[in-house]
């Protein structure tokens, strides 16, 4: 079973335990979210297509936290001008895992889709337990610079 919701001017296809990164929701860590915006619900049976959304249809989600994304060096550049400019930019992200497809007010994952994605969720939690090595690279940067 599987989803195209719209979040943030994009669309994304999603399914039960999936792991998805979109623009910075005003979201804490750990809340449900309710995205109503459902486009598409199809996998088993039937195709549910909306005209522009699917009616009564949303999909859970659950905030595993906030991050940013890969740097992008954005460079302009005119030729023979000496006209030269370095930026970078990192964008804001929000980390979801989905929880459920609601149509209706009911689920439409089956038993077997609900175990993988509690096993999936299990799995990304654990992947998630880095925040140990990233407080040691700051800590060695403090020291670094205390050093000088």
């Amino acid at each position: 079973m599987y989803a195209v919701i719209k979040n943030g001017g994009r669309q994304y296809k999603v399914s039960a335990g999936q792991r998805l990164e979109v623009n910075r929701l005003a979201a804490e860590d750990g809340a449900q979210l309710r995205i109503g915006e459902v486009l598409l619900i199809g996998g088993a049976g039937q195709p549910m297509v909306g005209a522009p959304f699917v009616e009564n249809a949303e999909v859970l989600a659950t905030v595993l936290g906030q991050a940013r994304g890969e740097k992008l060096i954005v460079f302009k550049y005119k030729s023979k001008k000496r006209y030269r400019h370095r930026r970078g930019h990192r964008q804001e992200l929000t980390v979801l895992s989905i929880d459920d497809i609601l149509a209706n007010g009911k689920s439409l994952l089956s038993e077997e889709e609900r175990q993988k994605s509690k096993s999936r969720t299990s799995e990304v939690v654990t992947e998630e337990e880095t925040p140990e090595i990233a407080s040691t690279t700051s800590s060695r940067a403090s020291e670094s610079s205390t050093e000088e």
